[in-house]
């Protein structure tokens, strides 16, 4: 019998973790590093702290979408559920690297802009390791699951039934 998986996904070999993490750094580190320079680009013209915002808002959804697709072996693009529980990583992320460039700016009045980005990268890859941890263990781990054919999960399908005549009058 075949595996169970949600309704335009496919099932497909669950990665090991050091190959499943080579894909993170980069698909994760490609997305980051391109957020970093539109986080300094988007800070010359609004407030720091909400250009990241911006920044996390975007590159979440892209780096959840080839995760999902790439990564982490799903098979399809990412649900709902998915995108929910990434985001949640995600604002814990965003609270890193703003305490991070806080910090910075409280302990020197005026960061050159190669040190800002080397500051803002070291948080993000710090946040990016406990973010893999949580995109395994977690947020794929349920698609994995049920595209092993275990059950934990997976939601009976409701199939009609066709009763004899005399039963239903017999109600």
């Amino acid at each position: 019998m075949g595996a169970v998986v949600p309704s335009g996904q496919h099932a497909t070999a669950r990665p090991g973790v050091v190959t499943a993490f080579a894909r993170f750094a980069l698909c994760g580190g490609g997305v980051g590093l391109a957020s970093s320079f539109a986080v300094g680009a988007l800070a010359s013209l609004a407030p720091w702290a909400l250009a990241n915002a911006l920044v996390t808002v975007v590159s979440t959804l892209l780096a959840t979408e080839l995760h999902a697709r790439f990564t982490f072996g799903a098979g399809g693009r990412a649900t709902r559920r998915q995108h929910a529980q990434s985001a949640g990583s995600a604002v814990a992320a965003y609270a890193v690297t703003c305490a991070a460039m806080l910090a910075l700016q409280h302990l020197v009045a005026a960061p050159e802009p190669v040190l800002q980005q080397a500051v803002y990268l070291s948080a993000s890859a710090l946040a990016g390791v406990a973010r893999f941890a949580v995109l395994r263990l977690v947020v794929f781990a349920r698609q994995h699951a049920q595209g092993a054919g275990g059950s934990r999960g997976v939601r009976p399908v409701p199939v009609p039934v066709s009763l004899p005549a005399e039963l239903c009058r017999a109600a």
